[in-house]
């Protein structure tokens, strides 16, 4: 069942997958955002480093692009035509995970919370899309 079918199945107006999707792309995004905050309020962040190391403002490109997915993702759940934006999410989604598997497990243990939140809003993202009807 998906969470459309769960709309209808109670009566509510039914909710288009793209807007699910859409939705999903902004709680991922919300969630790296957060966690980026609580960083700086913790202290532990310093500015122009990573992981330490000072960082050249060319590469600063690499986060900016990496973080600029969900937000793109928002747009393209809306307007990318099905089945490319089910194949999209699906393989977006994913490669979000395994990016942030690959750092576990992270400093502060708000960060561990946030990364698991995440995992479960693209597991939403991947559910959704994977079960994502042909329009008819």
């Amino acid at each position: 069942m998906t969470g459309a079918d769960h709309f209808e199945e109670r009566g509510a107006r039914m909710v288009d997958t793209r807007i699910i999707v859409s939705g999903l792309w902004i709680a991922v995004m919300l969630t790296f955002l957060l966690g980026d905050v609580l960083r700086i309020f913790a202290g532990d962040f310093t500015a122009g480093e990573i992981a330490g190391q000072k960082v050249a403002e060319g590469m600063w490109l690499l986060p900016a692009v990496i973080m600029l997915t969900p937000i793109v993702m928002v747009v393209l759940s809306l307007i990318l035509p099905y089945p490319a934006i089910k194949w999209v999410c699906i393989v977006l989604a994913v490669l979000w995970v395994i990016f942030n598997l690959a750092g576990l497990p992270y400093e502060g243990i708000y960060d561990n919370l946030l990364i698991g939140v995440s995992f479960v809003f693209c597991g939403l993202i991947v559910w959704d899309a994977w079960t994502w009807p042909a329009p008819s």
